[in-house]
C-alpha cells in the first residue's frame, strides 16, 4: 500500500461513498435500533466479500479481513453507528426522514469512513494477521460498547489493540488530532433528586420548599470545578435540566437536577463524584429537605 494509490482508489470511489454517506444521514436510528444501520452495513461488506458476524449487542456487526500474508496478530477498527434524539433543522436534500431523530454527532460519517476502509482493505489484504471491522451500537446512550464486550466481543475476535476516531468540527480538512494520553473526555451524568413537603403558593411556612434548595444547590455545583480541582486539570460539570413542580400557585413536594461530567481521568471522576454527593446531602438538608 502507499498514500497514492489510496488516494486515487479513494477518489474513485467519492461519489458512490459520499451518496451512501447521505443515505446514512438521512435515516437516522437511535441506540440499539439501528436495524436499517446494521442491515445496511452486513450487505455492503458481504457484497465486498468481507465475513461477517452480526446481533451482537442487538444490532452490533463485527467484519474480518484476513491478511494474505502469515501472522496471528489482530487489530480492530471502530466506529459507532447510532444518531441522537434531535429535530434535524438542516433543508438539503439528505435531512432526517425520521421526526426527531439526527445524526447531529456524525456517526453516519464514522460508519462510512469505516466501510470505506473495509473496502480498501478486503482489496488490499497484502498485509499480515486480521484485521476486525466493529460497529458499534448506542454510543450516545445505553452502553453499547459495554454490551458488545459482555457478550464476548474480545473473546471472539482477540485484538491486540482497538482504534477508533471521532469527527471534530473546525479540524482543517486531512487533519488529524492525536496526542498522548487522552484526547478526549469521558462522559457521565448525574441525576439528583431532592425532597421536600407541598404547599399552597400562599402558605409557604407549611412547606419545605425543595424548589429553593434545588436552586442554591445549582449554583454550588458550579463550585465543584473551580474550586475543588487544580487549576491544570480538565473537567467540565454542566446542569441541563432542572424539574420542579407543574402548578403556578403550588410548592411541589419534590424536584430533580439532571447534569453531565465530562473528565480526562478518573481521579478527577472521583473527585467530582464526591463533592456532588457531599454538596447535595449537606445543601438539601440545611433546607430540610432529603436528597
Amino acid at each position: 500500500m502507499n498514500t497514492v494509490e489510496i488516494d486515487q482508489t479513494l477518489n474513485e470511489w467519492h461519489e458512490e461513498m459520499k451518496a451512501l454517506r447521505h443515505d446514512l444521514h438521512s435515516h437516522p436510528e437511535l441506540a440499539f435500533q439501528e436495524l436499517r444501520t446494521s442491515s445496511l452495513i452486513k450487505n455492503k461488506l458481504t457484497q465486498w466479500n468481507i465475513e461477517v458476524v452480526s446481533a451482537i449487542a442487538i444490532t452490533g456487526v463485527v467484519g474480518i479481513i484476513r491478511g494474505q500474508q502469515p501472522g496471528s496478530r489482530a487489530i480492530g477498527l471502530r466506529a459507532d453507528m447510532d444518531a441522537l434524539p434531535l429535530k434535524e433543522e438542516n433543508t438539503f436534500a439528505h435531512a432526517s426522514v425520521h421526526e426527531n431523530k439526527m445524526h447531529g454527532c456524525g456517526h453516519d460519517g464514522h460508519v462510512l469512513m469505516l466501510l470505506a476502509a473495509a473496502r480498501y482493505l478486503a482489496t488490499h489484504n497484502d498485509f499480515c494477521g486480521i484485521v476486525y471491522l466493529i460497529f458499534q451500537p448506542a454510543e450516545e446512550s445505553g452502553g453499547g460498547a459495554r454490551k458488545m464486550m459482555a457478550e464476548g466481543l474480545f473473546e471472539l475476535f482477540p485484538m491486540d489493540a482497538v482504534f477508533g476516531m471521532h469527527n471534530w468540527p473546525g479540524l482543517a480538512l486531512g487533519h488529524f488530532g492525536i496526542k498522548p494520553g487522552p484526547i478526549m473526555a469521558s462522559t457521565n451524568y448525574f441525576h439528583i433528586t431532592v425532597k421536600g413537603k407541598g404547599a399552597h403558593a400562599a402558605m409557604p411556612q407549611l412547606s419545605v420548599d425543595p424548589v429553593v434548595a434545588i436552586a442554591q444547590l445549582a449554583l454550588a455545583l458550579q463550585t465543584v470545578v473551580s474550586r475543588n480541582l487544580n487549576p491544570l486539570s480538565a473537567a467540565v460539570l454542566s446542569i441541563t435540566q432542572m424539574n420542579v413542580g407543574n402548578a403556578h400557585n403550588v410548592i411541589p413536594a419534590a424536584g430533580t437536577l439532571v447534569g453531565s461530567v465530562r473528565t480526562l481521568t478518573l481521579d478527577v471522576l472521583d473527585l467530582i463524584e464526591k463533592r456532588v454527593k457531599e454538596l447535595s446531602l449537606t445543601i438539601s438538608s440545611a433546607f430540610g429537605c432529603e436528597a
